[in-house]
């Protein structure tokens, strides 16, 4: 059984449905458990002294599970289990952290253009890339 992290970015809901459809091709061939994971950024300290303290964080958990909505009725949809997992951090480190905690042997970030930014300093999905250093973890998408 293949697990797959799939990281979400509400965005680019395109490259959501692009790295469901490549999920859903895996699953032809093997089954597939998909893990969902949305990053939120972290605050500055100035920024975070103004929330009671929890407040900030509950803030950023519910609009994480905000933004996984998409992606869990799609595959809800397409009857194929998944959980959900809201995380606080750096986008590229939290995701590797994650894949590897969670066990994951794929990364799924679906297709879309590299916008300005990705083509100077390179996709999220090439950070990870890097990150993993070969580490046995496949990454697709760009």
């Amino acid at each position: 059984m293949k697990h797959i992290l799939m990281p979400i970015d509400p965005a680019q809901p395109a490259r959501t449905r692009s790295a469901i459809d490549e999920v859903l091709g895996m699953r032809r061939d093997e089954p597939v458990t998909v893990h969902l994971l949305r990053v939120q950024p972290r605050v500055t300290s100035h920024v975070a002294m103004c929330f009671r303290p929890g407040e900030l964080q509950a803030m950023q958990q519910q609009a994480g599970a905000e933004d996984l909505q998409l992606a869990q009725g799609l595959l809800a949809a397409a009857g194929l289990p998944f959980t959900s997992t809201v995380r606080i951090g750096r986008s590229a480190p939290t995701i590797v952290e994650t894949a590897r905690e969670l066990g994951c042997d794929r990364i799924v970030f679906g297709r879309d253009e590299p916008g300005l930014t990705g083509r100077l300093f390179g996709s999220l999905a090439q950070q990870v890339r890097q990150l993993l250093g070969g580490a046995g973890v496949q990454v697709s998408g760009s």
